[in-house]
Protein backbone atom coordinates (compact mmCIF):
# COMPACT_ATOMS: atom_id res chain seq x y z
CA UNK A 1 0.00 0.00 0.00
CA UNK A 2 1.10 3.55 -0.72
CA UNK A 3 1.68 5.97 2.15
CA UNK A 4 -0.49 9.10 2.01
CA UNK A 5 0.97 12.38 3.27
CA UNK A 6 -0.66 15.27 5.07
CA UNK A 7 1.29 18.50 5.44
CA UNK A 8 0.97 22.25 5.83
CA UNK A 9 1.47 24.56 2.86
CA UNK A 10 2.09 27.85 4.66
CA UNK A 11 4.12 28.91 7.73
CA UNK A 12 2.55 26.29 9.97
CA UNK A 13 -0.59 26.52 12.13
CA UNK A 14 -2.78 25.54 9.18
CA UNK A 15 -4.96 23.09 11.13
CA UNK A 16 -3.25 19.79 10.33
CA UNK A 17 -4.16 18.21 13.68
CA UNK A 18 -7.88 18.56 13.05
CA UNK A 19 -7.70 17.04 9.57
CA UNK A 20 -5.57 14.09 10.74
CA UNK A 21 -8.19 13.49 13.42
CA UNK A 22 -10.97 13.68 10.81
CA UNK A 23 -9.19 11.29 8.42
CA UNK A 24 -7.82 8.80 10.97
CA UNK A 25 -10.80 6.44 10.69
CA UNK A 26 -9.61 5.66 7.14
CA UNK A 27 -6.10 4.64 8.24
CA UNK A 28 -4.51 1.89 10.31
CA UNK A 29 -1.34 3.86 11.11
CA UNK A 30 -0.69 7.59 11.70
CA UNK A 31 3.03 8.44 11.57
CA UNK A 32 4.75 11.74 12.45
CA UNK A 33 7.80 12.19 10.23
CA UNK A 34 9.63 15.36 11.39
CA UNK A 35 9.75 18.22 13.85
CA UNK A 36 9.34 18.01 17.59
CA UNK A 37 7.56 19.74 20.46
CA UNK A 38 7.76 23.04 18.56
CA UNK A 39 4.63 21.73 16.80
CA UNK A 40 1.19 22.34 18.28
CA UNK A 41 -1.60 20.29 16.72
CA UNK A 42 -5.00 21.31 18.10
CA UNK A 43 -8.00 18.96 18.04
CA UNK A 44 -11.52 19.85 19.20
CA UNK A 45 -14.25 17.29 19.75
CA UNK A 46 -17.00 16.55 22.30
CA UNK A 47 -16.67 20.13 23.50
CA UNK A 48 -13.04 19.68 24.56
CA UNK A 49 -9.80 21.13 23.17
CA UNK A 50 -6.69 18.92 22.96
CA UNK A 51 -3.20 20.11 22.01
CA UNK A 52 -0.55 17.60 20.92
CA UNK A 53 3.11 18.48 20.39
CA UNK A 54 4.93 15.25 19.52
CA UNK A 55 2.32 12.51 19.64
CA UNK A 56 0.50 11.87 16.31
CA UNK A 57 -2.99 13.31 16.01
CA UNK A 58 -4.65 9.89 15.64
CA UNK A 59 -4.05 9.00 19.29
CA UNK A 60 -7.71 9.53 20.27
CA UNK A 61 -8.86 6.77 17.90
CA UNK A 62 -8.72 3.38 19.61
CA UNK A 63 -8.02 1.34 16.49
CA UNK A 64 -5.16 3.45 15.08
CA UNK A 65 -1.45 2.82 15.65
CA UNK A 66 0.43 6.10 16.24
CA UNK A 67 4.10 6.10 15.29
CA UNK A 68 6.71 8.74 16.12
CA UNK A 69 9.20 8.37 13.26
CA UNK A 70 12.97 8.64 13.07
CA UNK A 71 12.79 12.18 11.65
CA UNK A 72 11.18 13.50 14.85
CA UNK A 73 13.13 14.91 17.80
CA UNK A 74 11.69 14.04 21.22
CA UNK A 75 11.88 15.95 24.48
CA UNK A 76 11.17 13.27 27.11
CA UNK A 77 9.93 15.87 29.62
CA UNK A 78 7.35 17.40 27.28
CA UNK A 79 6.48 13.93 25.98
CA UNK A 80 5.74 12.72 29.52
CA UNK A 81 3.46 15.72 30.13
CA UNK A 82 1.53 14.83 26.96
CA UNK A 83 1.19 11.24 28.14
CA UNK A 84 0.00 12.38 31.57
CA UNK A 85 -2.79 14.39 29.92
CA UNK A 86 -3.79 11.36 27.84
CA UNK A 87 -3.95 9.29 31.03
CA UNK A 88 -6.27 11.89 32.57
CA UNK A 89 -8.51 11.50 29.51
CA UNK A 90 -8.39 7.69 29.87
CA UNK A 91 -6.56 7.15 26.58
CA UNK A 92 -4.78 3.78 26.59
CA UNK A 93 -1.70 4.97 24.67
CA UNK A 94 0.56 2.05 25.67
CA UNK A 95 -1.13 -0.27 23.19
CA UNK A 96 -1.17 2.18 20.29
CA UNK A 97 1.92 4.42 20.58
CA UNK A 98 5.19 3.31 18.95
CA UNK A 99 8.52 5.18 18.99
CA UNK A 100 11.31 4.86 16.45
CA UNK A 101 14.66 3.89 17.96
CA UNK A 102 16.31 6.23 15.46
CA UNK A 103 14.47 9.35 16.70
CA UNK A 104 16.82 11.85 18.37
CA UNK A 105 16.41 13.06 21.95
CA UNK A 106 16.29 16.67 23.10
CA UNK A 107 18.46 17.16 26.17
CA UNK A 108 17.89 19.89 28.80
CA UNK A 109 21.12 21.49 27.58
CA UNK A 110 19.75 21.61 24.03
CA UNK A 111 17.02 23.97 25.31
CA UNK A 112 19.58 26.07 27.19
CA UNK A 113 21.77 26.23 24.10
CA UNK A 114 18.76 27.33 22.04
CA UNK A 115 18.05 30.17 24.48
CA UNK A 116 21.70 31.28 24.58
CA UNK A 117 21.97 31.27 20.78
CA UNK A 118 18.72 33.24 20.30
CA UNK A 119 19.67 35.77 22.98
CA UNK A 120 23.07 36.31 21.40
CA UNK A 121 21.43 37.14 18.04
CA UNK A 122 19.71 40.21 19.51
CA UNK A 123 17.55 41.95 16.90
CA UNK A 124 18.58 39.33 14.31
CA UNK A 125 16.80 36.54 16.20
CA UNK A 126 14.81 34.10 14.05
CA UNK A 127 11.89 33.62 16.44
CA UNK A 128 12.81 30.18 17.78
CA UNK A 129 10.29 28.41 20.03
CA UNK A 130 13.26 27.78 22.39
CA UNK A 131 12.39 24.08 22.59
CA UNK A 132 15.92 22.96 21.70
CA UNK A 133 14.88 21.78 18.23
CA UNK A 134 17.66 23.50 16.25
CA UNK A 135 20.55 22.40 18.51
CA UNK A 136 19.21 18.82 18.50
CA UNK A 137 19.13 18.67 14.70
CA UNK A 138 22.61 20.23 14.66
CA UNK A 139 23.87 17.38 16.84
CA UNK A 140 22.09 14.93 14.56
CA UNK A 141 23.86 16.20 11.44
CA UNK A 142 27.08 16.65 13.43
CA UNK A 143 26.87 12.95 14.40
CA UNK A 144 26.89 13.69 18.10
CA UNK A 145 23.25 13.06 18.92
CA UNK A 146 21.63 10.80 21.49
CA UNK A 147 18.92 8.57 20.01
CA UNK A 148 16.01 6.69 21.57
CA UNK A 149 17.72 3.38 20.81
CA UNK A 150 20.73 4.49 22.85
CA UNK A 151 18.55 4.39 25.96
CA UNK A 152 18.55 0.58 25.69
CA UNK A 153 22.37 0.50 25.93
CA UNK A 154 24.27 0.18 29.20
CA UNK A 155 26.44 3.24 28.60
CA UNK A 156 23.74 5.71 27.56
CA UNK A 157 24.28 7.96 30.57
CA UNK A 158 27.97 8.26 29.67
CA UNK A 159 26.92 9.41 26.19
CA UNK A 160 24.49 11.84 27.78
CA UNK A 161 27.12 13.31 30.10
CA UNK A 162 29.68 13.81 27.32
CA UNK A 163 27.12 15.65 25.17
CA UNK A 164 25.77 17.76 28.06
CA UNK A 165 29.31 18.81 29.04
CA UNK A 166 29.97 19.87 25.45
CA UNK A 167 26.77 21.93 25.45
CA UNK A 168 27.70 23.73 28.66
CA UNK A 169 31.01 24.76 27.15
CA UNK A 170 29.14 26.10 24.10
CA UNK A 171 26.68 28.02 26.31
CA UNK A 172 29.62 29.73 28.02
CA UNK A 173 31.02 30.65 24.62
CA UNK A 174 27.92 32.75 23.83
CA UNK A 175 28.70 34.93 26.87
CA UNK A 176 25.07 35.81 27.61
CA UNK A 177 23.09 35.73 30.87
CA UNK A 178 21.21 32.39 31.04
CA UNK A 179 20.00 31.42 34.52
CA UNK A 180 19.51 27.69 35.07
CA UNK A 181 19.86 24.82 37.53
CA UNK A 182 21.05 21.89 35.41
CA UNK A 183 20.80 19.42 38.31
CA UNK A 184 17.11 20.20 38.72
CA UNK A 185 16.51 19.98 34.97
CA UNK A 186 18.34 16.64 34.81
CA UNK A 187 16.27 15.13 37.62
CA UNK A 188 13.11 15.84 35.64
CA UNK A 189 14.75 14.61 32.43
CA UNK A 190 15.88 11.27 33.86
CA UNK A 191 12.43 10.60 35.34
CA UNK A 192 10.85 11.31 31.95
CA UNK A 193 13.35 9.01 30.23
CA UNK A 194 12.08 6.12 32.39
CA UNK A 195 8.60 6.70 30.98
CA UNK A 196 9.92 6.90 27.41
CA UNK A 197 11.77 3.60 27.85
CA UNK A 198 8.55 1.92 29.00
CA UNK A 199 6.89 2.50 25.61
CA UNK A 200 7.12 0.32 22.50
CA UNK A 201 10.46 1.16 20.89
CA UNK A 202 10.68 -0.20 17.36
CA UNK A 203 12.80 -0.26 14.21
CA UNK A 204 10.26 1.95 12.49
CA UNK A 205 11.43 1.68 8.88
CA UNK A 206 11.08 -2.12 9.06
CA UNK A 207 7.69 -1.77 10.75
CA UNK A 208 6.45 0.60 8.03
CA UNK A 209 7.80 -1.68 5.28
CA UNK A 210 6.03 -4.75 6.67
CA UNK A 211 2.83 -2.77 7.23
CA UNK A 212 2.85 -1.74 3.57
CA UNK A 213 3.38 -5.35 2.50
CA UNK A 214 0.46 -6.39 4.70
CA UNK A 215 -1.83 -3.84 3.04
CA UNK A 216 -2.12 -1.52 6.03
CA UNK A 217 -3.23 2.04 5.31
CA UNK A 218 -0.73 4.67 6.48
CA UNK A 219 -1.03 8.45 6.82
CA UNK A 220 2.20 10.40 7.35
CA UNK A 221 1.62 13.55 9.42
CA UNK A 222 3.87 16.57 8.99
CA UNK A 223 4.53 19.40 11.42
CA UNK A 224 5.07 23.13 10.85
CA UNK A 225 4.58 24.20 7.21
CA UNK A 226 6.26 24.03 3.81
CA UNK A 227 7.42 27.66 3.96
CA UNK A 228 9.39 26.72 7.10
CA UNK A 229 11.29 23.91 5.35
CA UNK A 230 15.05 24.08 6.00
CA UNK A 231 15.75 23.91 2.24
CA UNK A 232 12.67 25.38 0.57
CA UNK A 233 11.35 27.77 3.21
CA UNK A 234 12.06 31.47 3.83
CA UNK A 235 15.59 30.81 5.09
CA UNK A 236 16.97 31.60 7.65
CA UNK A 237 13.55 32.14 9.26
CA UNK A 238 12.73 28.45 9.04
CA UNK A 239 12.65 25.33 11.20
CA UNK A 240 15.48 22.78 11.29
CA UNK A 241 13.84 19.91 9.41
CA UNK A 242 12.36 19.08 6.02
CA UNK A 243 8.66 19.87 6.37
CA UNK A 244 7.88 19.06 2.73
CA UNK A 245 6.88 15.73 1.17
CA UNK A 246 10.53 14.71 0.78
CA UNK A 247 10.82 14.79 4.58
CA UNK A 248 8.34 11.92 4.85
CA UNK A 249 10.70 9.66 2.90
CA UNK A 250 13.70 10.40 5.11
CA UNK A 251 11.66 10.82 8.30
CA UNK A 252 9.99 7.41 8.05
CA UNK A 253 12.12 5.42 5.65
CA UNK A 254 9.45 5.34 2.93
CA UNK A 255 10.64 4.92 -0.67
CA UNK A 256 9.60 7.81 -2.98
CA UNK A 257 7.68 5.45 -5.27
CA UNK A 258 5.54 4.36 -2.30
CA UNK A 259 4.01 7.80 -1.73
CA UNK A 260 0.31 8.01 -2.62
CA UNK A 261 -1.94 11.03 -2.10
CA UNK A 262 -0.45 14.27 -0.80
CA UNK A 263 -3.00 16.26 1.18
CA UNK A 264 -2.06 19.95 1.41
CA UNK A 265 -3.60 21.99 4.22
CA UNK A 266 -3.90 25.79 4.01
CA UNK A 267 -5.84 28.57 5.69
CA UNK A 268 -8.24 30.73 3.70
CA UNK A 269 -5.88 33.56 4.65
CA UNK A 270 -2.24 33.56 5.81
CA UNK A 271 -0.58 33.64 9.22
CA UNK A 272 2.96 33.55 10.54
CA UNK A 273 4.48 33.26 14.03
CA UNK A 274 7.84 34.81 14.87
CA UNK A 275 10.25 36.65 12.61
CA UNK A 276 10.65 36.51 8.84
CA UNK A 277 9.25 38.05 5.65
CA UNK A 278 5.49 38.04 5.08
CA UNK A 279 4.48 39.90 1.86
CA UNK A 280 0.72 39.95 2.49
CA UNK A 281 0.85 40.83 6.20
CA UNK A 282 -1.85 43.26 7.32
CA UNK A 283 -1.33 45.98 9.92
CA UNK A 284 -4.86 47.40 9.68
CA UNK A 285 -8.24 46.51 11.16
CA UNK A 286 -8.62 43.62 8.70
CA UNK A 287 -5.55 41.95 10.16
CA UNK A 288 -6.74 42.56 13.71
CA UNK A 289 -10.15 41.09 12.87
CA UNK A 290 -8.58 37.93 11.40
CA UNK A 291 -6.46 37.51 14.53
CA UNK A 292 -9.39 38.06 16.90
CA UNK A 293 -11.98 35.93 15.10
CA UNK A 294 -9.47 33.22 14.23
CA UNK A 295 -8.02 33.07 17.78
CA UNK A 296 -4.61 33.38 16.21
CA UNK A 297 -2.27 32.46 19.01
CA UNK A 298 0.40 29.74 18.77
CA UNK A 299 -0.69 26.39 20.26
CA UNK A 300 2.87 25.79 21.50
CA UNK A 301 4.14 29.24 22.46
CA UNK A 302 0.97 31.28 22.93
CA UNK A 303 2.55 33.99 20.77
CA UNK A 304 0.15 36.08 18.65
CA UNK A 305 0.23 35.20 14.97
CA UNK A 306 0.75 37.79 12.28
CA UNK A 307 -2.18 37.77 9.81
CA UNK A 308 -2.62 38.68 6.15
CA UNK A 309 -4.42 37.92 2.91
CA UNK A 310 -3.93 34.61 1.14
CA UNK A 311 -0.65 34.50 -0.78
CA UNK A 312 -1.33 32.46 -3.90
CA UNK A 313 2.25 32.84 -5.19
CA UNK A 314 3.63 31.12 -2.09
CA UNK A 315 0.79 28.59 -2.01
CA UNK A 316 1.36 27.58 -5.64
CA UNK A 317 5.07 27.14 -4.86
CA UNK A 318 4.25 24.86 -1.92
CA UNK A 319 1.90 22.77 -4.07
CA UNK A 320 4.63 22.30 -6.69
CA UNK A 321 7.36 21.36 -4.21
CA UNK A 322 5.12 18.82 -2.49
CA UNK A 323 3.27 17.37 -5.47
CA UNK A 324 -0.07 18.07 -3.77
CA UNK A 325 -2.98 15.97 -5.06
CA UNK A 326 -5.78 17.31 -2.83
CA UNK A 327 -6.21 20.63 -1.04
CA UNK A 328 -8.01 21.26 2.24
CA UNK A 329 -8.96 24.83 3.12
CA UNK A 330 -9.16 25.72 6.80
CA UNK A 331 -10.84 28.56 8.70
CA UNK A 332 -13.14 29.69 5.89
CA UNK A 333 -15.51 30.79 8.68
CA UNK A 334 -13.02 33.43 9.88
CA UNK A 335 -13.46 35.40 6.64
CA UNK A 336 -17.23 35.73 7.10
CA UNK A 337 -18.16 39.40 7.42
CA UNK A 338 -15.43 40.88 5.21
CA UNK A 339 -17.11 42.91 2.45
CA UNK A 340 -14.08 42.50 0.18
CA UNK A 341 -11.39 39.83 0.19
CA UNK A 342 -8.00 39.99 -1.47
CA UNK A 343 -5.72 37.29 -2.84
CA UNK A 344 -2.12 37.95 -3.83
CA UNK A 345 -1.77 36.54 -7.35
CA UNK A 346 1.65 37.98 -8.31
CA UNK A 347 4.59 39.97 -6.96
CA UNK A 348 6.19 43.17 -8.14
CA UNK A 349 9.79 42.01 -7.83
CA UNK A 350 12.70 44.33 -8.62
CA UNK A 351 10.67 46.23 -11.21
CA UNK A 352 8.97 43.28 -12.93
CA UNK A 353 5.80 41.26 -12.34
CA UNK A 354 6.41 37.62 -11.42
CA UNK A 355 4.12 34.74 -10.41
CA UNK A 356 6.75 32.44 -8.87
CA UNK A 357 8.37 32.60 -5.43
CA UNK A 358 11.76 34.31 -5.80
CA UNK A 359 14.91 33.71 -3.76
CA UNK A 360 14.24 36.68 -1.50
CA UNK A 361 10.81 37.97 -0.44
CA UNK A 362 11.94 40.65 1.99
CA UNK A 363 9.70 43.77 1.79
CA UNK A 364 12.34 45.87 0.03
CA UNK A 365 12.25 43.42 -2.90
CA UNK A 366 8.62 42.31 -3.05
CA UNK A 367 5.28 44.10 -3.38
CA UNK A 368 2.15 41.93 -3.56
CA UNK A 369 -0.29 42.38 -6.46
CA UNK A 370 -3.87 41.60 -5.42
CA UNK A 371 -7.06 40.34 -7.02
CA UNK A 372 -10.22 41.36 -5.16
CA UNK A 373 -13.23 39.17 -4.41
CA UNK A 374 -16.68 39.81 -3.03
CA UNK A 375 -16.94 38.67 0.58
CA UNK A 376 -19.79 36.84 2.32
CA UNK A 377 -21.71 37.59 5.51
CA UNK A 378 -23.15 34.16 6.24
CA UNK A 379 -22.16 32.30 9.41
CA UNK A 380 -20.57 29.09 8.14
CA UNK A 381 -20.10 27.37 11.49
CA UNK A 382 -23.47 25.58 11.48
CA UNK A 383 -23.19 24.42 7.86
CA UNK A 384 -22.59 20.74 7.13
CA UNK A 385 -23.11 20.38 3.37
CA UNK A 386 -21.26 21.91 0.42
CA UNK A 387 -24.63 22.99 -1.04
CA UNK A 388 -25.09 25.37 1.90
CA UNK A 389 -21.94 27.41 1.21
CA UNK A 390 -22.57 30.99 -0.01
CA UNK A 391 -22.00 31.81 -3.68
CA UNK A 392 -19.18 34.23 -2.90
CA UNK A 393 -17.26 31.51 -1.03
CA UNK A 394 -17.84 29.05 -3.88
CA UNK A 395 -16.44 31.64 -6.31
CA UNK A 396 -13.40 32.09 -4.04
CA UNK A 397 -12.85 28.31 -3.94
CA UNK A 398 -13.34 27.92 -7.71
CA UNK A 399 -10.73 30.62 -8.40
CA UNK A 400 -8.18 28.93 -6.11
CA UNK A 401 -8.80 25.50 -7.65
CA UNK A 402 -8.28 26.90 -11.15
CA UNK A 403 -5.07 28.74 -10.23
CA UNK A 404 -3.61 25.85 -8.24
CA UNK A 405 -4.84 23.18 -10.66
CA UNK A 406 -5.76 21.02 -7.67
CA UNK A 407 -9.18 20.18 -6.18
CA UNK A 408 -10.17 21.56 -2.77
CA UNK A 409 -11.84 18.49 -1.25
CA UNK A 410 -12.41 19.73 2.30
CA UNK A 411 -13.53 23.11 3.63
CA UNK A 412 -13.29 23.58 7.40
CA UNK A 413 -15.90 25.90 8.93
CA UNK A 414 -14.91 25.68 12.60
CA UNK A 415 -12.47 23.99 14.99
CA UNK A 416 -14.62 20.96 15.87
CA UNK A 417 -14.14 17.76 13.91
CA UNK A 418 -17.87 17.96 13.01
CA UNK A 419 -17.39 21.36 11.36
CA UNK A 420 -15.87 19.81 8.25
CA UNK A 421 -17.43 19.95 4.79
CA UNK A 422 -16.43 17.35 2.20
CA UNK A 423 -16.70 18.52 -1.40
Amino acid sequence: MAVDLLLGLQWGDEGKGKIVDVLTSKYNIIARFQGGPNAGHTLVFNGMKHVLHTIPSGIFHEDAINLVGNGVVIDPVIFKKELDKLTEQQVDYKKSLYISRKAHIILPTHRLLDAASETAKGKAKIGSTLKGIGPTYMDKTGRNGLRVGDLELADWKDKYRALANKHEAMINFYNVEIQYDLKELENEFFEAVKVLKSLKLIDSEEYIFQAQKDGKTILAEGAQGSLLDIDFGTYPFVTSSNTTAAGACTGLGVAPNKIGDVFGIFKAYTTRVGSGPFPTELFDDNGKTMAKVGHEFGATTGRPRRCGWLDLVALKYACQVNGVTQLMMMKADVLSGFKTLKVCTAYKYKGETITHLPYNIEPENVEPIYTEFKGWAADLTEMSEASQLPDALNAYIAFLEKELETPITIVSVGPDRKQTIFR
